[in-house]
């Protein structure tokens, strides 16, 4: 029997067959059957809203895949750029292909000078950098108003590269204004990774020397980050895409959603958890105050992934690399003996709960010497071409203006009743 499923009415007794495709079967025609009902599906957890060719992700196999290439090799072999070119163009560059890429991306790093000149004056002085990062972002489109031209495949294509080149040196601005520093140029003759924390920290000195280790340690972070099929933030980089609004817009809006503690704000909070445990001799009672329903475990468990993340083991592995360069972070004895309790313990691998992302990446950031508030503008950054290739994907699909239906639930026709008639 062919893959498909046969829906019954049982108001009405008509029934219908519907193929099972791609693992999915098509809405409109339960439609057909049924004009009117709705699929409630809060937080779209069942429902698909898009087919695409970017990222294939399998939460129960524990597989990322980019383009078909599995996040392990990716992470080994590549580097963030040529990943960004992959999900965008849907293939791996050769030489000449790459070489292109990364110089239009390290020529466009600058961004203008009236933005740069006003940047300072547009935020209190204690802004969050996440919030200028938006702002930000959203504010770039006035500069280019061609942006808007989007059925033009040139002039999208030219806008991917600014976005892209220009988050990094956006995210270093709004560190440096957070911590009272000038503003620092990009460097072209560095990497992309490099240039990044260049004009993070770099002070007096005319050039930045980037400890190897770190920068591909970086690097392979902004690899694992940069797309995970619908996500929130690439959810909501797509809801507005779709209204036919600029790459600029768009990309705000994934921004605006990663802004959310609930989206790109975990891996702080795996650190708050590891400073309120204390001492690595309080492990075994946290662990059984979680069970007794009095704590939360954060950095396990996924939305997706019923087994391990495989984020999670490239990051543990990279972990230790920028330990042996920075000094061994006390917090990562107590994070590797939190991991080992909890995967020997079957309650919580009854429940899926493996380590995902978010466990070791935020103490990757803090021993690299970045603040807590920058952790999801590193997010950011990395999640760029993401969401950058589903805004150019679906804008290639013709795809329709997002438009959920709803269940009302409120109340019946009322007839206005006037204010001096209302009761107190």
């Amino acid at each position: 029997m062919a893959d498909s499923i046969t829906i019954t009415d049982n108001r009405s007794g008509e029934s219908m067959e519907i193929p099972i495709k791609d693992g999915g079967v098509d809405a409109a025609e339960w439609r057909k059957l049924l004009p009117g009902i709705w699929f409630h599906d809060p937080g779209l957890a069942t429902t698909s809203n898009t087919a695409s060719a970017i990222t294939e992700l399998d939460g129960i196999e524990g597989v990322l895949r980019y383009r078909g290439y599995p996040i392990e090799q990716l992470a080994e072999h590549s580097t963030f750029l040529e990943v960004a070119y992959l999900l965008i163009n849907g293939e791996l560059p050769n030489q000449t292909e790459l070489d292109n890429w990364v110089h239009e991306i390290t020529h466009h790093t600058y961004v203008h000078e009236n933005f740069r000149k006003r940047f300072s004056d547009a935020f209190h002085y204690d802004a969050h950098p996440m919030g200028m990062l938006t702002s930000s972002v959203a504010g770039l489109s006035t500069f280019y108003p061609e942006a808007k031209e989007i059925e033009d495949p040139d002039v999208r294509m030219r806008q991917i590269v600014r976005l892209i080149a220009k988050m990094p040196t956006i995210a270093a601005a709004a560190y440096r204004y957070s911590q009272g520093l000038p503003f620092v140029f990009p460097d072209n003759d560095l990497t992309y990774a490099a240039n990044f924390q260049s004009m993070m920290y770099r002070v007096a000195k005319p050039k930045f020397e980037a400890d190897p280790v770190l920068t591909k340690a970086l690097d392979v972070l902004f690899i694992l980050h940069a797309d995970h099929e619908q996500n929130c933030s690439t959810t909501a980089a797509r809801v507005v895409g779709s209204s036919h609004a600029d790459p600029y817009s768009a990309v705000s809006a994934g921004c605006a959603a990663l802004y959310g503690p609930r989206h790109g704000g975990a891996n702080e909070a795996v650190l708050r958890m590891l400073d309120d445990i204390g001492s690595y001799d309080q492990i075994d009672d946290f662990i059984e105050s979680v069970k007794k329903g009095e704590g939360r475990l954060m950095g396990f468990g996924h939305r997706v992934y019923k087994s391990y993340d495989p984020r999670a083991q490239i990051i543990k592995k990279a972990a230790h690399d920028v330990f042996e360069v920075t000094g061994r972070n006390p917090l990562l004895d107590m994070a590797l003996k939190l991991e080992e309790v909890a995967l020997s313990d079957d309650y919580f691998v009854s429940r899926n709960l493996y380590p995902n992302v978010d466990f070791y990446s935020g103490l990757i950031y803090q021993s690299m010497g970045f603040p807590t508030e920058m952790f999801t503008v590193l997010f950011a950054i990395g999640r760029t071409p993401g969401w950058l290739a589903h805004w150019n994907e679906m804008l290639e699909q013709d795809s329709r203006i997002s438009r959920p239906r709803q269940l009302y639930v409120g109340e019946g026709e009322r007839s206005y009743v006037p204010l001096a008639d209302r009761s107190a």
